[in-house]
């Protein structure tokens, strides 16, 4: 038996759904609205799980399923489970330990994890509390380029593995709950890697936090009164984003390019892999392809860019036949349960990343909590494998699934 499959279950959480309406009681209304909340009327949010329903698995018996091996390789881990903890923003506005709890978590489980730029712990102090663990950075690539190198450098001294560099952000989505709560990260906390530049000179204060800006404007202390300005176009000039670093105003670049973008970026994350999160058509795949990247995550950001956009399952298998085995085409968005992984590996996806349930686990109990959220989907996934009569991860093809048509018929895949 595995350390999984010992572990006591807690008897008032056996689910993610049951994880995150327990989350819902322990987190303060604007981070609960904040964390969930999709784009517009949330459509895509809804439909990123919705999605998963119109598949069925086709189970094989009389197999020989004593042993299950449920490890795959990823960014040069073996990684114990297909599956990663995405990057998600601000995880202290969860509990108090935030990003560094979920490291633990991630780690003592073997399951890598990726970390937001807009953290609310430093990508040090997370790749410390990684240990051995393979971690990846979420980058938004800013028009003031510098801010990015200094980042993408710190990185690669911490030992990431790769950027991920999220590209369906040129603008930001509407999040109509974030407008009508005027969502502010609280005084107490800070947007860490951008809160003390390592980088400035030696004996500078860390920057301090304007409590009256969405997300936590951070202020300097040689610059009190300089406020962020978000980048726009006088003609035909693109003036960048000023002042200190927010989320609405420096994460939202409407003039990254395939052209331009990547190839810079690879020499300068060289020797990380570079990846592009936010991909959802073939076309763009291809692109991908073409200007070679180490891989490729298909997301709509969790349904919060653009409502009315197809569920990332739904995107899936266009973007597997048009890589057809060039690079790793990962997946995320709506993931809730271990059937779910399986059925994302079954369509094609070589890895899928799952993002809510870790933030649901922290509102719940911390460490422990993230550390239920990965059993939960662990265990789950284990036992769906070995009853659809599968023994490795590699087995899982679309021999497994059917789709439910409109018509309540099934159809192979």
């Amino acid at each position: 038996m595995t350390s999984s499959q010992t572990t006591p279950h807690d008897l008032n959480c056996l689910t993610i759904r049951e994880l995150e309406l327990l989350a819902r009681d322990r987190m303060d209304k604007q981070t609960r609205d904040y964390y969930n909340e999709g784009a517009d009327d949330g459509s895509t949010l809804a439909e990123n799980q919705a999605a998963f329903t119109k598949y069925r698995i086709r189970p094989r018996v009389l197999r020989d399923v004593s042993i299950i091996d449920t490890t795959v390789n990823v960014l040069g881990q073996r990684n114990a489970s297909p599956f990663g903890i995405a990057p998600t923003a601000m995880q202290r506005l969860a509990h108090s330990d935030g990003e560094i709890a979920t490291a633990r978590a991630c780690a003592k489980a073997g399951i890598i994890m990726g970390l937001s730029s807009f953290s609310t712990s430093t990508l040090e102090d997370v790749k410390q509390a990684s240990g051995e663990n393979a971690n990846a950075l979420q980058l938004y690539l800013f028009e003031e380029k510098n801010h990015s190198i200094k980042l993408i450098n710190r990185a690669k001294k911490a030992g990431y593995k790769a950027v991920l560099l999220t590209v369906d952000t040129p603008y930001l989505g509407r999040r109509n709950l974030e407008i009508r709560n005027q969502f502010k990260l609280p005084a107490h906390l800070k947007i860490a890697n951008f809160a003390d530049n390592p980088d400035d000179k030696e004996g500078s204060e860390p920057d301090a936090v304007d409590p009256e800006h969405p997300l936590g404007q951070q202020i300097s202390n040689d610059s009190q009164h300089k406020k962020s300005e978000a980048g726009y176009r006088e003609g035909d000039k693109r003036v960048a984003p000023t002042g200190p670093i927010t989320f609405h105003t420096h994460a939202p670049n409407p003039t990254l390019s395939w052209e331009d973008s990547i190839p810079w970026l690879k020499k300068v994350a060289h020797p990380m892999q570079v990846w592009v999160k936010g991909i959802a058509t073939s076309e763009d795949a291809l692109l991908a392809l073409h200007h070679n990247v180490d891989g490729i995550i298909v997301s709509n950001h969790g349904g919060r860019q653009l409502n009315g956009a197809l569920a990332t399952l739904d995107a899936l298998p266009d973007v597997v036949e048009a890589v057809r085995g060039r690079c790793p085409v990962h997946v995320d968005g709506g993931i809730r349960h271990g059937t779910d992984i399986f059925k994302a590996l079954a369509l094609g996806a070589d890895f899928v990343w799952v993002g809510r349930p870790a933030l649901w686990g922290l509102a719940y109990k911390g460490e422990e909590g993230v550390a239920l959220a990965l059993k939960l989907l662990m265990d789950e996934f284990r036992l769906c494998m070995s009853l659809a009569g599968v023994t490795k991860v590699s087995e899982i093809t679309k021999d497994y699934l059917v789709r439910m048509n409109s018509d309540g018929f099934v159809s192979k895949l």
